[in-house]
């Protein structure tokens, strides 16, 4: 599905999950969030800003931070994509 982002936008964000251990599992996994997109990059827009919703608080990813990229697969840890249809 390939939309342009706006601001008040309902996306999923992919958490980074916590660092891997040395036997290679991690105590939190990257898991999929509730975001709402905070501001588009008006050069790049698949590159948001996003308020992401988590089971303990809200977490703001701003594009003075980087923002969050577009990733139609929905894997790559610290991205974006359209919510699943379900």
């Amino acid at each position: 599905m390939s939309s342009t982002p706006s601001v008040g936008r309902i996306v999923r964000y992919v958490s980074h999950g916590t660092p891997l251990r040395s036997d290679g599992s991690q105590e939190f996994p990257p898991a999929h969030r509730a975001a709402m997109v905070t501001e588009v990059d008006p050069h790049d827009p698949h590159r948001v800003g996003l308020v992401v919703y988590n089971p303990t608080g809200q977490h703001f990813h701003p594009l003075s931070a980087g923002g969050s990229v577009l990733d139609e697969t929905g894997k790559l840890g610290g991205s974006w994509h359209w919510p699943e249809r379900v």
